[in-house]
């Protein structure tokens, strides 16, 4: 089963019909893709609708199985709406949007902090808008609307292709992060079956004098919350996937990724490939990587068996990584 089968809201999936599937097919559309009259007509989650759920989730960097979880459902919410579309401030809940992205990856490549691009309207990105509101002589009143999109768009024009800011304070953060794991603040949070691998790397961790959390929240969003109060420096998040192949994921989306957590997941990979283990490098929109706020990787370790059987050397593995990591994080 999918791993949003944690879903707030039902799932929608192949042979699936009915009126949740009619308003899935519409946001589809307004979001740029076509689908064919046959399954619009009947309202019906036939191949097609897959298909183009699939080439979604791959263009959001989402895991790709073809089915409407509640991750993929808001990542198609979110993409529903287009910067200057609505007004844009802080707000509890907080605004989500493809629009706030937008807004967040222009304010960055202004040299404006607005920290992570995650489409998440938070603090940092509140004070980021009003910095710039207040640097070209408007309202400073944290609120995007069009007088500010519109001079947004006109000086984010000049800096395409500029690093995001973000990124750059990030980086230069890690250099001037302590070479070693005393005292570190590290979250470790596991999904599912292993629980056995999780506490072995705890073990190793603690060892070496880390503060470990330990976390088993089965939702990310949550683990996530978690490790933002523990206010810890890093978040490793471990499950077991039915793949050949290992999986280690860090936060990225377009024009955007998290500086420590590419580190972290090469790191992590080239260790567990070293204990011939395969493995590979993924730049996710994941909830857990998108909503904590240090360098966090998630680890889809394959295939079971060899999960099962080598739990000691990945928990090594993994550790002498996390170790190297925090020696030089900011080494390419």
């Amino acid at each position: 089963m999918s791993n949003e089968s944690e879903s707030r809201e039902p799932l929608l999936s192949f042979g699936a019909s009915g009126e949740k599937v009619r308003d899935l097919q519409q946001r589809l559309i307004e979001a740029g893709y076509a689908l064919p009259k046959d399954e619009l007509a009947e309202s019906f989650f036939g191949e097609e609708t897959q298909l183009v759920v699939r080439r979604f989730q791959v263009s959001r960097r989402l895991k790709e199985d073809g089915i409407v979880g509640y991750q993929t459902l808001s990542a198609i919410v979110e993409a529903g709406f287009q910067l200057g579309d609505r007004l844009l401030y802080l707000h509890v809940p907080m605004l989500r949007g493809d629009d706030i992205a937008d807004l967040q990856l222009q304010l960055n490549s202004l040299g404006f902090d607005a920290g992570q691009v995650d489409g998440i309207f938070g603090p940092d990105t509140s004070k980021a808008l009003i910095e710039f509101q207040r640097n070209i002589g408007l309202t400073a009143d944290g609120i995007s609307g069009l007088e500010t999109v519109q001079e947004i768009r006109q000086l984010a024009g000049r800096s395409t292709g500029l690093t995001p800011v973000a990124q750059v304070r990030e980086l230069e953060k890690l250099r001037n992060s302590r070479p070693n794991l005393d005292g570190r603040r590290i979250a470790i949070g596991h999904f599912g079956d292993c629980g056995a691998l999780a506490t072995a790397l705890i073990r190793l961790l603690r060892k070496r004098g880390a503060n470990v959390a330990a976390l088993d929240h089965p939702d990310e969003s949550k683990q996530a919350e978690i490790s933002n109060r523990f206010d810890a420096e890093m978040y490793i998040g471990l499950k077991v996937e039915n793949d050949s192949c290992s999986t280690i994921s860090y936060f990225e989306t377009t024009g955007f990724h998290s500086e420590g957590g590419i580190r972290l997941a090469t790191r992590c990979v080239d260790s567990l490939i070293e204990n011939e283990i395969s493995s590979q490098v993924s730049g996710m929109t994941l909830p857990v990587l998108r909503r904590t706020k240090m360098p966090a990787i998630l680890c889809s370790l394959a295939p079971p068996s060899i999960v099962v059987q080598s739990t000691a050397e990945i928990s090594i593995a993994l550790s002498n990584a996390i170790i190297s990591w925090i020696a030089d994080p900011a080494a390419d």
